[in-house]
């Protein structure tokens, strides 16, 4: 259980902070880096929340809820480096199911798509354009888990895999938020301004 009794430590002052193992590292760390952007995608997706007030975007909503609390799970696995010799759950990890989950309600909201002939621009209605915010935040955030990985840091497999599902998730959630709510998606025009 988490209890947050004080908000300010002081124990970040001199630009380190503390990983879920005690450890101290610099806020520059691309291990922070990771879980901060994880936690900005997070924050991106509360305001694409906010925004789905039509009925038709409450099953989205309900996706997006679930999401936020996986997120939280994801930053958890990445505060804490896992070691060779970690026993079984000692520490919280994305499994495998969550990355299923995800797939599956790509696929229950795909299926309600047609399909693309162009690329989407982020547009049609505010929802749909701060999923497509989202989106993006995720993707730099999973740039960031895959740097980490190249620094010799050991990053739980279903991690990289949730975040990478999650960005297609956000990208289709954005053409459903569209299509709900008699938008459409916009489409690029190649060469249209020349």
């Amino acid at each position: 259980m988490v209890i947050l009794n004080k908000i300010y430590t002081r124990t970040g002052d001199k630009g380190q902070t503390s990983l879920g193992d005690g450890s101290r590292r610099s806020k520059a760390d691309v291990r922070i880096e990771a879980y901060g952007t994880v936690d900005e995608t997070n924050a991106q997706i509360g305001v694409a929340r906010v925004l789905c007030t039509s009925p038709a975007l409450a099953r989205l909503d309900s996706m997006l809820a679930r999401i936020q609390n996986d997120l939280f799970d994801v930053g958890a696995d990445l505060c804490v480096p896992q070691g060779s010799d970690e026993k079984e759950g000692t520490a919280l990890r994305i499994v495998a199911a969550q990355c299923e989950r995800l797939e599956s309600d790509i696929d229950a909201l795909n299926a309600e798509l047609g399909p693309l002939r162009s690329f989407v621009l982020p547009a049609g209605t505010a929802s749909a354009a701060q999923l497509h915010v989202a989106r993006t935040v995720c993707r730099r955030a999973e740039r960031i888990i895959v740097a980490l990985m190249a620094h010799s840091e050991h990053v739980n497999s279903h991690v990289l895999v949730y975040m990478n599902r999650l960005s297609d998730f956000l990208f289709v959630a954005s053409r459903h938020a569209n299509q709900v709510t008699s938008a459409g998606d916009v489409l690029w025009v190649p060469g249209m301004n020349r």
